[in-house]
């Protein structure tokens, strides 16, 4: 599977958007392969769409968002989920609360499209 790459920059920050067909992100170490090579492109923030997530991320109770955050935590990068995750939100009030938490910091952060993104 292919994985493709677009920066952007913004006023304030570069960002690297990753664009597959499939799933690239299922893991803490899928995450720190996406750093990785953010990182050879001189940037730490990472844009990944609701689509090349895998759907147990959403799921708290995996642990999967849990070793992905910690792994942004540890190595210092930054993370913006692109898309509609109503889906998700609905069935799950803990994912409410983190989608809201981390909304308020600075380095995760959930939009519903790119544009949005590149607004802030």
């Amino acid at each position: 599977m292919a994985i493709r790459t677009q920066l952007h920059q913004t006023a304030s920050r570069k960002i690297v958007e990753f664009l597959s067909d499939g799933i690239i992100l299922k893991s803490g170490g899928d995450m720190l392969e996406l750093l990785i090579k953010a990182r050879a492109n001189d940037v730490s923030n990472v844009a990944l769409h609701e689509a090349n997530i895998c759907p147990e991320f959403f799921d708290l109770k995996t642990g999967i968002a849990g070793d992905v955050l910690q792994k942004l935590v540890n190595y210092r990068g930054r993370l913006a989920i692109v898309g509609d995750i109503s889906r998700y939100l609905e069935r799950s009030e803990s994912l409410r609360a983190l989608v809201r938490e981390c909304n308020r910091g600075r380095d995760v952060t959930f939009v519903a499209d790119l544009k949005t993104l590149l607004g802030q």
